[in-house]
């Protein structure tokens, strides 16, 4: 025989009251109720099926029954709900849904180089597993290298589509870094590349970066790479006020030639939800003329100069050299990057690029750890 005893909930003029599992009082807004009754949803695609626009007023319970399996409310529209008591614990306190893309971050420095993890082309394509630890890499630490890549244009694509799609930019869907006879980019060039993050003239610049190293036999041209968070982290203990003018101070980016005048406003240091350093935008070959207030140049400039001090500095700065059939895969918003002068007569250096988003990295990250809402 069934035992469990029904109560009623306490309704109140817009919402309803009523005990937890825990035996706490919460309190569930009606519009929110009717809103996220389970069949709301549509189980096959996924998507909210219910239109809360098409009530002709607002909803209002009719009767309640709370036992301890749930919630039953007849609302009335004539429509009955179930509401399961882990959903109603889940979302009583406003806590934000569980995301398990949102994993912590782990800062290196600049002997990081040969713990950087590192797959190979043929089993990134091939195995899940390796595609979840290579994901995992990636939002911990921001940074990985693929290895056995195959001399082909092809090859690259096939690594990006593990993660997402290739995401174009103003230069288009991929990049060539090599000499130039009419460079439009000092990457263009065999001059020395200052550490910066790409595109910061996008009002959204892409999110994770690919460099495929498809041939290198020159002199010189070391790659450069270095963990903003970690000397983030560092400088909001050195320069609280500097860390703060730069987390919270929109700065002008631009990128300019004879086709395209890209323009953008950043902050030098990125926050995220909780307060986290979660990347940087620098970079200051498209640095525009800063124009704020001169009487704000007094506190900007001196966090600016001295934060970017401390960035070039070799506690945070990996050094090394990129083999041909080696691609360094990293987060643009999070990892800075640049590399020494070369000769360019002393052999050759073909880098070919392209980017991918952050929130498709995520998302395939969710669909092989997660069963999101309703998976079978």
């Amino acid at each position: 025989m069934d035992m469990t005893i029904e109560k009623t909930a306490e309704l109140g003029a817009s919402g309803l009251t009523l005990d937890l599992a825990s035996g706490k009082p919460a309190y569930f807004n009606y519009y929110w109720l009717r809103d996220n009754c389970p069949t709301s949803f549509n189980t096959t695609t996924r998507e909210r099926s219910f239109d809360i626009f098409h009530l002709s007023e607002a909803p209002r319970p009719l009767s309640t029954v709370v036992t301890s399996a749930g919630l039953d409310v007849a609302w009335n529209d004539g429509h009955s709900s179930h509401y399961p008591m882990e959903f109603l614990e889940q979302y009583a306190s406003g806590t934000l849904r569980h995301d398990p893309a949102d994993l912590p971050r782990k800062a290196w420095y600049g002997d990081h180089y040969p713990d950087v993890a590192r797959f190979t082309h043929a089993e990134l394509l091939a195995d899940k597993t390796k595609v979840r630890a290579w994901l995992e890499a990636m939002l911990v630490e921001g940074v990985s290298v693929v290895t056995g890549m195959p001399d082909s244009n092809e090859g690259l694509t096939q690594l990006v589509n593990v993660m997402g799609q290739v995401r174009p930019t103003f230069f288009g869907d991929y990049f060539d870094v090599k000499t130039h006879i009419k460079p439009t980019n000092t990457a263009y060039t065999s001059a020395a590349l200052e550490l910066h993050t790409d595109t910061p003239a996008e009002e959204h610049a892409p999110g994770v970066q690919f460099l495929h190293m498809r041939r290198n036999s020159v002199e010189g041209g070391r790659n450069l790479f270095g963990d903003g968070v970690a000397a983030a982290n560092d400088f909001r203990k050195i320069d609280p006020e500097g860390f703060r003018i730069l987390s919270e101070t929109d700065v002008p980016f631009y990128c300019e030639h004879d086709t395209y005048d890209m323009r953008s406003r950043q902050r030098i240091i990125e926050l995220d939800q909780h307060g986290e350093v979660s990347g940087l935008t620098i970079s200051q070959h498209m640095l525009d003329i800063i124009d704020l207030p001169q009487t704000e140049m007094d506190r900007f400039y001196p966090a600016f100069c001295a934060f970017g001090k401390l960035l070039q500095s070799d506690r945070y700065i990996m050094r090394f050299t990129l083999q041909a059939g080696e691609c360094i895969v990293f987060d643009n918003h999070r990892i800075v990057h640049g590399r020494a002068a070369y000769s360019a007569t002393s052999g050759e250096r073909y880098l070919r690029g392209c980017y991918a988003d952050r929130a498709e990295m995520r998302s395939t990250w969710r669909a092989l750890v997660s069963e999101g809402r309703f998976r079978a």
